[in-house]
């Protein structure tokens, strides 16, 4: 596998019909419905603008972009309109003619005028407001503006700031009524709770009580306004960009691989801003990538290596010494297990794939540091590994064009939210159909105009197989009947999301149904180096053990030693995790403390993602190259594996990101196993008297260990709610805001009750949210789970 970026081949398409303009005497030839701000860009001609987003329904709110245009009558005479018309918002005729505030005196005065307009109101605040030195409206006063001001009176204001919400400040006297922030959050976000309120001199951006703004993409509308109204309480008078060094980057924190940038000053990360790349995330990114970043940067973090001494405590060596310990304990052992996060970059997979095949001698090695199963490892090496954009797999452009999307254990907007911007594009631009397998429609899905197709957890093989099959005759028009003909007609999708692999036969049955309609079918773990990983071959041999076998194994002292990466055990829903560590022999490579290093023997401080360079894969397949930020001393993984290799007398070939691409590149691509996957039935659950069905997954925002350090972010979580549907709140008699109690083996939580249209005896909680940590019952689909009215004793 190469992970060199190449550009995607543009398959042969119909050329558009071109339409010849004139702009500032310059002729140029731009597609039919081209807006002439467009056409001016393609002729290199600037044209002043506010409210125009080249990803953003044209309004022409601001005015800024006054143009003289002229364009021929009937008879073929070029007549001039008789006002100067917005740019943003005409699009291009044959043998129009346009000139700009660089070659016509009327649209150079009606763009001063404009200017004026804009600044009577505008604070002289520049030096201590956050846009200064990056603002449009700084820029375009000086090139556009008039020299002087003509205003005499007293500047309105406004209290400041005000709290749209704890992550986001409006500083509403800045404000130039571009409408960019509404309508990002209306029409890309599908989030309208801000809109521009009053008319005339009074208008101003407001929020709404009943309805405040909550969205994981209002990070978006600070990025994009194009002055200083909005501001990020995180990096609020924190620099001034000319003070920044800026780094292209990629996020690490979902599978999607978001370009992004990070701005970092004297060793410090002071703010991460969404990149342009339209084959992935466009110009946007969610609110967690842009900023949970501040973990790595807290006072708990390891700078040295530690060894645990005799009276158990961890005490700082040097790395020889620590390295010395981790080979003779490694050596010691009869068998190992290498346990690989999903924080890792390919390079780092790379190192671990190799370290246990070729220094331990084992195939005994697992990425999923979640729950999963056995189908899993072979659905990902016949369905996943090897997919790219350049072989024909599913790619975020492809989602926006789909006629139909099919979603399989996955919530786009909370495990893969920049899939959910592509979709909900493809729902308003090109009517793509949306279907999900859930016990739920939640407000993601309603935001997609989806459809749910009803299926209590641990039943959706059935469901899935049902979309298979034939429908009997029938003038039938439930929702699995209009998904199950979606599905043979016209650019169907399915994609699946890795929840669906705790499902007893699910990821067969998902597979037969790409297989029997033609739709084409993608994978969308939730972490970034998930993809990477079963590239790197970080999945299990035909002899090897799986993540829970390995758990099963040093807990029953057969695996004498393990090998840890980034692995929360708390993660792996599994039994017996903390005794697994507790009593094998650990090597942890961690950033900061967890459930690991809190047992283990050798630990190995590693980089974060701003003090390393490397490659994710995101789902696609496509890979993501990223550059080190921070120049520090720490280790990469890969680095801190060959060293320890070098200490067992064996030679790793990964001590830099070129040794350990070119190593990675000369290794064979893993590979499935003869047996074809089988569509196994699992018993549906039947909850008792007092009992329900339990459904689960993460929210975006929770308590995740790399969202550690923001309380501004934390703030904008939601809160855990368990949601019961009407008639199962009837039977246990309770009512929305009432307290109930969940509990299930040695899980015990009490959240506020939320009715909600779902599936019957079914309740749902979030994974891993504030006061609601269900991990050790997300791996069984369909656990039961006991409900209560109140709080616990």
């Amino acid at each position: 596998m190469s992970v060199t970026d190449k550009p995607e081949q543009t398959q042969g398409q119909t050329p558009p019909e071109l339409v010849d303009v004139t702009i500032d005497g310059v002729a140029v030839s731009v597609p039919k419905n081209t807006l002439v701000i467009r056409a001016a860009e393609q002729a290199g001609i600037e044209i002043p603008r506010f409210c125009d987003h080249p990803l953003l329904e044209p309004v022409g709110a601001c005015r800024q972009c006054l143009v003289e245009v002229a364009t021929p009558d009937r008879e073929g005479n070029v007549k001039p309109m008789p006002k100067p018309q917005a740019s943003c918002t005409m699009t291009v005729s044959p043998g129009m003619q346009v000139r700009t505030q660089h070659t016509s005196a009327v649209a150079d005065k009606a763009q001063q005028g404009v200017m004026e307009l804009l600044l009577i109101n505008h604070p002289l605040d520049c030096p201590v407001c956050d846009k200064g030195g990056e603002c449009p409206l700084q820029n375009q006063s000086m090139t556009n503006g008039r020299a002087t001001s003509r205003f005499e009176d007293v500047k309105r204001t406004y209290p400041k700031p005000i709290n749209i919400s704890s992550q986001v400040l409006l500083d509403r006297e800045r404000c130039v009524l571009c409408a960019r922030c509404t309508r990002f959050s209306d029409q890309v976000a599908g989030d309208p709770f801000i809109a521009l309120v009053e008319r005339g001199a009074l208008q101003q951006v407001g929020i709404y009580e009943e309805q405040p703004f909550e969205s994981y993409f209002s990070g978006n509308t600070v990025q994009i306004c194009p002055v200083g109204a909005l501001t990020g309480a995180a990096y609020r008078f924190r620099s001034r960009p000319f003070d920044l060094v800026s780094t292209p980057d990629v996020c690490e924190h979902c599978a999607d691989g978001c370009s992004i940038r990070t701005d970092h000053r004297r060793g410090t990360v002071l703010r991460r801003m969404a990149g342009n790349d339209p084959q992935v995330n466009e110009e946007w990114n969610c609110d967690k990538g842009r900023w949970a970043f501040t973990h790595a940067s807290l006072g708990d973090r390891f700078e040295f290596p530690m060894v645990r001494d005799e009276g158990g405590d961890l005490r700082v060596v040097s790395w020889q010494e620590a390295l010395h310990a981790a080979a003779t304990g490694l050596r010691a052992a009869q068998e190992h297990g290498v346990l690989v996060g999903g924080r890792v970059g390919v390079e780092d997979a790379h190192a671990y794939a190799t370290f246990a095949r070729s220094v331990l001698r084992t195939d005994n090695i697992d990425h999923r540091a979640r729950p999963h199963s056995a189908d899993e490892r072979d659905f990902l090496l016949r369905h996943v590994a090897g997919t790219t954009p350049e072989t024909g797999g599913v790619t975020h452009e492809e989602i926006e064009r789909a006629g139909s999307v099919l979603l399989l254990g996955l919530e786009p907007e909370e495990e893969s939210p920049i899939l959910f911007l592509r979709l909900r594009k493809g729902y308003r631009k090109a009517k793509t159909a949306v279907y999900s397998v859930a016990p739920l429609a939640t407000r993601g899905l309603d935001k997609l105009g989806g459809t749910l197709i009803p299926s209590a957890p641990g039943t959706e093989t059935e469901v899935i197989s049902a979309l298979t099959g034939e429908i009997g005759p029938g003038e039938r028009t439930d929702p699995l009947t209009a998904a199950h003909a979606a599905l043979r007609g016209e650019r169907p999708i399915i994609l699946v999301g890795e929840r669906l692999a705790t499902v007893p036969g699910a990821l067969a049955a998902a597979a037969e149904l790409a297989r029997e309609t033609g739709a084409r079918l993608a994978w969308v773990p939730r972490r970034a180096g998930e993809r990477g990983a079963i590239e790197a071959g970080c999945l299990p041999g035909e002899d090897g053990l799986d993540t829970a076998g390995i758990i099963a194994g040093a807990a029953s002292g057969r695996l004498g030693a393990l090998v840890v990466g980034g692995v929360d055990v708390d993660d792996l829903g599994l039994p017996g995790a903390r005794e697994a560590v507790e009593r094998a022999f650990v090597v942890s490579l961690e950033i900061r403390p967890s459930s690991v290093t809190e047992h283990a023997d050798v630990v190995l401080p590693v980089a974060p993602h701003a003090e390393r360079e490397g490659a994710f894969v995101n789902w696609e397949g496509r890979v993501r190259p990223f550059e080190r930020s921070l120049a520090t001393t720490a280790l990469a993984d890969h680095r801190v594996l060959h060293m320890l290799a070098d200490e067992m007398g064996e030679f790793l070939g990964t001590r830099t990101v070129a040794e350990a691409r070119r190593s990675l590149e000369a290794t064979p691509a893993p590979t499935a196993s003869g047996y074809p996957l089988r569509i196994r039935r699992a018993a549906v659950p039947q909850p008792g008297a007092g009992e329900l069905v339990l459904a689960t997954w993460r929210h975006l925002l929770d308590k995740g260990s790399m969202q550690d350090g923001e309380p501004f972010l934390a703030g904008t979580a939601k809160a855990p709610r368990a949601l019961l549907s009407p008639v199962t709140a009837q039977e246990i008699g309770v009512a929305a805001g009432d307290l109930v109690t969940v509990s299930a083996d040695d899980v015990r939580v009490t959240v506020p009750v939320l009715i909600h249209d779902m599936v019957d005896h079914v309740v749902w909680l979030p994974t891993n949210s504030e006061s609601c940590d269900l991990r050790s019952l997300a791996g069984a689909a369909g656990a039961i789970v006991s409900v209560t009215k109140g709080g616990a004793a």
